[in-house]
């Protein structure tokens, strides 16, 4: 499998109103590069993770962490999901 060329993690909690938005804008900047956006839910208790699953893709990936461990967890998880740059 070949590594992506960019890989974008974005470790969110509690952001049901604005993560489809911030999804559709980070994919409209990076169309014509090979990458992949991993969010990390961090133990989110509103509906930021079902939408998440919703829109998860090949490109798309989710990390769900049961409870809150803090946005530096959240990007060490996500770093290590990461197949890219």
């Amino acid at each position: 499998m070949k590594k992506k060329e960019l890989s974008v993690v974005v470790p969110v909690m509690n952001e049901e109103e604005n993560v489809e938005l911030l999804l559709t804008q980070i994919t409209e900047a990076l169309v014509g590069i090979d990458h992949e956006v991993i969010f990390v839910d961090d133990g989110s208790t509103d509906e930021t993770l079902p939408i998440l699953i919703k829109n998860s893709s090949e490109t798309v990936k989710v990390v769900e962490f049961m409870k809150n461990f803090g946005q530096s967890s959240a990007m060490q998880a996500g770093i290590g999901f990461a197949e890219g740059a």
